[in-house]
């Protein structure tokens, strides 16, 4: 996982921040505070992240393909445009049935228990 942060004042294509790589999960940050922290992921067809359970919500957009998030047991496939919020402390995880990117955003602060 690529942990620096992307130039700042300078455009980026977001679809094109990261690239896919076969067999592979990859992780590029894009921002990085201690409130939250903004993301782009690239997922290979067949790959995901196992199930988990984050004390935050997350915002997550598909920028490219098609990704499966299971919430709670409820699947939910996203196509490019499409977002989804995956609400903190619900397990969920994420399923590449074709390869797919997606742009991660988690907000720490102000969060209400």
């Amino acid at each position: 996982m690529k942990t620096v942060e992307l130039e700042k004042s300078v455009t980026h294509i977001t679809v094109e921040i990261i690239e896919y790589i076969p067999n592979s999960v990859v992780i590029q940050t894009v921002l990085k505070k201690s409130t939250g922290s903004i993301s782009v992921m690239s997922f290979d067809s067949g790959e995901g992240l196992t199930e988990k359970i984050s004390p935050f919500d997350c915002y997550a957009q598909i920028i490219d393909g098609q990704a499966e998030i299971v919430i709670e047991g409820k699947s939910s496939i996203l196509k490019t445009g499409q977002s989804i919020i995956i609400p903190a402390h619900k397990p969920n995880y994420i399923k590449a049935n074709e390869r797919f990117k997606m742009i991660s955003t988690i907000i720490k602060s102000g969060y209400d228990l």
